[in-house]
């Protein structure tokens, strides 16, 4: 198992009222989280492009992901990447 969730084409849990809006509309789920959401990871998918261009893909994207998970914590996006900054040594993790 390589500790991907929805390794083998699981999908994520998701409740069945939004299962079934999906289904019927196949429009968004949770429209009024696109924008706010899409802003707060805008600077971060920037910073990872940038970072990729020094490290590898797959570093920049683990720290992306790193960073937005922490954001999802609760953790301000500022914290958030000094947290994952720190973990780095020699820009490896």
């Amino acid at each position: 198992m390589n500790g991907n969730p929805y390794h083998g084409g699981q999908q994520p849990n998701w409740g069945q009222q939004e299962q079934y809006y999906h289904q019927q509309s196949h429009g968004p789920l949770y429209p009024q989280l696109k924008s706010q959401t899409l802003m707060t990871v805008q600077p971060f998918v920037g910073y990872g492009l940038e970072e990729a261009k020094h490290t590898s893909y797959r570093h920049a994207m683990m720290e992306v992901a790193a960073i937005s998970y922490l954001i999802g914590k609760g953790f301000h996006p500022r914290m958030a990447h000094q947290i994952v900054e720190s973990w780095e040594v020699n820009e490896h993790f």
